[in-house]
């Protein structure tokens, strides 16, 4: 993209200081040493500060220099006062340059449209009017396909979220399960272990009923003898039996005596009746 140059005219003192320095500067701007070139159009500047050519092409020093926005903001400020149509032109042609150098071919269309309704003939200005326009079509497809790309992306990224959060419920779930199968499987060895301290409560409890029902036994057998403190000896005991044998003795003799005597009063009797 061509940047146009200024050369500055003038018959004063000032003017002839003016025209030397932007010469010297237009020297080193021929042999693109840019950063002095942008140190004599200042110097020219400063020697008449309303310097059209100085200001103009310290704005194409800069531009060389990549310094855009420094660029822009010197092209846009000449701009603003500018009444002549062929500098606003080549003005609006470098704002253009500027604009399409910073990645904004939206707003170097727009500035190319300026400059060409100011100066409609200059073939330069079309050719980059119309290379801005397939710039900007070129951004805008790229930002549709980033757009896809990003759209697709973010589809699969929901995608695999879901897929990831179908997961995490399912660990849950599962997990869930695992912790219900646990307590349930607690709970039924609770059960078991609680039926079993019923078992063997029950066991004791029988034991000890048993073992009470044997005492209570036993201190029956002994209380339907004498009383301990009422306890006999042995030779009092064995003289009480054979008491008793000499009383059923006694008895067993007068029974047969009773037979007897009967048997023989049968017998008196039937003699008698003879």
């Amino acid at each position: 993209m061509t940047l146009g140059m200024v050369f500055g005219i003038g018959t004063s003192v000032f003017a002839q200081q003016e025209r030397k320095i932007i010469r010297e500067g237009n020297d080193l701007f021929h042999k693109n040493d840019f950063e002095k070139a942008e140190v004599e159009y200042r110097k020219a500047l400063e020697a008449k500060d309303d310097s059209y050519a100085a200001a103009f092409n310290l704005g194409d020093a800069l531009y060389k220099q990549k310094k855009y926005e420094e660029a822009l903001e010197q092209f846009e400020k000449l701009a603003v006062d500018e009444k002549d149509k062929e500098r606003l032109g080549e003005l609006y042609h470098n704002i253009g340059n500027t604009f399409l150098a910073m990645n904004k071919p939206e707003e170097s269309i727009a500035a190319y449209k300026q400059s060409l309704l100011n100066r409609p003939t200059s073939q330069e200005t079309k050719y980059n009017l119309e290379f801005a326009r397939q710039q900007l079509q070129q951004q805008q497809q790229q930002q549709q396909n980033q757009n896809q790309d990003q759209n697709q992306d973010n589809k699969e990224q929901n995608q695999n979220n879901q897929q990831q959060q179908n997961q995490n419920q399912d660990q849950q779930q599962n997990q869930q399960n695992q912790n219900q199968q646990n307590q349930d499987k607690n709970q039924q060895e609770q059960n078991k272990d609680q039926q079993n301290q019923n078992k063997d409560k029950q066991d004791q409890q029988k034991d000890q009923q048993q073992g009470q029902d044997k005492q209570d036994q036993n201190q029956q057998q002994q209380q339907g003898g004498e009383p301990q403190e009422g306890k006999i000896s042995k030779e009092d005991a064995e003289r009480l039996l054979e008491a008793l044998e000499n009383d059923e003795k006694e008895t067993q003799e007068k029974v047969q005596k009773q037979k007897a005597e009967v048997q023989q009063a049968k017998k008196m009797k039937i003699e008698k009746n003879w």
